[in-house]
């Protein structure tokens, strides 16, 4: 008797469903920015097997709910429109509705904490910058995570909030010192700049997570279907190579109440924060993708497997997004004064990110070397300057804009002698910030032994020349520039600039962006 009771209460419960409105996906939401210039899909759930009708700009389209209840209609291509409209779906007299919807440019924001970091917690941002945010046109999608990685066991709460469908929580709102304050900082100043520079609606959507590895933002289906990652499935993750000791660490004392019962979900389980905070996102037609990523993964010192694990993150996500060329465009690892081993990786991290940056189209690795830290916080508080670097590579390598957005890079080394001719690329007016000799520029010989090395320019055209030289290598071979997790560099380009770190006898492929 009780389960027959129970079974008319959910058909009871699931009737009094879908006697209300239809639901837009989660996606969906009031004050947000669509999509112009191309097939926009709208999808939520209703009645099953009902028609349901989706009205935008003046146009209906009719669609019928799935056997599931899920439905989709597909607006077509629209001009940026900066005039509050609506969105309803409407089935059997009830509607939905979503208020002040523009049509503009919407970007993906992700990464570990340093993306995450908010614009409340930068130098600039608890004062005139939160207090000027202000613009109807520039709409923000801020997921919070509800549970984070700091050092000390969770709690009853946290382990409730490890589920896929509940560990962020967010929604649509227009900027304004209430709404930008908590967001990322760095997604907040790029989209900001694109907002100014582009002169239509800009929205951003940010998930992220501080101390994230790259495996938990790849999606479950690659993990179970690519060999390479066979470390990263089930409970084995916590003791894959293929995750760094401090994650794997941390994640252990997360979640030591509850690990003898097996192995909990943890935000940094491979996969876990691509299924929870990106893949109810990839229907929906973004722009491109930035991306604030590597402190974890860089203490493993292992180029091949860096470069697998980051080639994998930015394929998947653009097949899961049905955009084989969508636009990738990550921070490069900063400066930081750190000595320890957790950083030691860093210079070849970089090395890293710019091999894929070579490798993959639309892809692009944004050189961040003076930036950072003088220190050992591995969470630079200005984050400004980090946004409009990533705005200004989007402005020129996207939208067409002559904005300056590259330093000087190898190009190629010719020994001639006891000196090393180093030529840059994007490198016109090639100079230094502070009047002095380049610095950080290292030579070896034969036997590879690195010393440091007296830089020239002898030629600050666009392929500019550097001469190296130093009393300790009579006949040199190779050069590495900046080849430290902590440099002060002076090297810049005309537009001021900085040049990029590199190697000369890297794998990876000289820049020719």
């Amino acid at each position: 008797m009780r389960h027959y009771i129970a079974f008319i209460l959910a058909a009871a419960a699931l009737n009094a469903a879908w006697a209300a409105a239809p639901q837009f996906n989660r996606v969906f939401g009031s004050h947000m920015v669509l999509p112009h210039g191309k097939n926009v899909p709208v999808s939520g759930t209703a009645e099953p097997n009902k028609e349901i009708s989706v009205t935008f700009g003046g146009a209906t389209l009719k669609t019928k709910a799935d056997s599931k209840g899920n439905w989709t209609v597909t607006l077509p291509p629209m001009q940026p429109n900066a005039a509050g409209q609506t969105l309803t779906a409407s089935q059997n007299g009830k509607t939905a509705t979503l208020k002040d919807v523009l049509v503009g440019e919407v970007w993906l924001a992700s990464g570990q904490s340093n993306m995450l970091f908010r614009l409340d917690q930068t130098p600039t941002g608890r004062q005139q910058d939160i207090a000027a945010s202000a613009d109807p046109e520039l709409r923000i999608f801020n997921n919070v995570p509800q549970a984070h990685t700091a050092g000390k066991a969770y709690t009853d709460k946290d382990f409730d909030s490890l589920t896929t469908d509940s560990f962020y929580k967010g929604s649509w709102a227009v900027s304004s010192p209430q709404s930008s304050a908590p967001t990322s900082a760095v997604a907040y100043y790029f989209a900001k700049k694109l907002r100014q520079e582009l002169g239509i609606p800009v929205g951003i959507i940010h998930s992220s997570l501080g101390g994230s590895e790259m495996a938990a933002w790849i999606p479950q289906s690659v993990i179970n279907s690519n060999g390479s990652l066979r470390s990263l499935r089930g409970n084995d993750w916590l003791q894959s190579p293929l995750v760094s000791a401090w994650v794997r660490g941390r994640a252990r004392q997360n979640i030591a109440p509850r690990l003898k019962d097996g192995s909990p979900n943890h935000p940094f389980k491979p996969a876990f924060l691509y299924e929870s905070g990106i893949s109810w996102i990839t229907g929906f037609p973004i722009s491109g993708i930035i991306w604030y990523q590597g402190e974890s993964d860089a203490e493993i010192i292992d180029n091949e497997q860096n470069a697998m694990l980051l080639g994998t993150l930015i394929s998947s996500w653009r097949k899961a997004f049905s955009n084989p060329s969508l636009p990738f465009l990550m921070v490069q690892l900063p400066r930081i004064n750190d000595k320890s081993a957790l950083r030691a990786g860093w210079p070849e991290f970089r090395e890293v990110q710019d091999r894929i940056a070579n490798t993959l189209p639309k892809v692009y690795s944004v050189n961040t070397i003076d930036l950072g830290s003088v220190n050992s916080d591995v969470h630079p508080p200005d984050k400004q300057p980090v946004g409009e670097r990533l705005a200004d590579t989007a402005l020129n390598k996207i939208y067409g804009r002559k904005t300056p957005c590259e330093g000087p890079s190898f190009k190629a080394a010719k020994a001639q002698g006891n000196k090393l001719l180093i030529q840059m690329g994007h490198a016109a007016g090639l100079t230094t910030r502070d009047g002095q000799p380049p610095a950080h520029f290292e030579i070896a010989g034969a036997d590879g032994v690195y010393h440091p090395a007296e830089a020239k320019i002898i030629s600050a055209r666009d392929n500019a020349v550097i001469q190296l030289t130093s009393p300790d290598v009579k006949s040199p071979k190779e050069a590495r520039y900046c080849w430290a997790p902590f440099v002060t560099p002076n090297l810049v380009n005309g537009a001021g600039l900085p040049a990029r770190a590199f190697r000369t006898n890297s794998s990876v492929k000289p820049a020719q962006r």
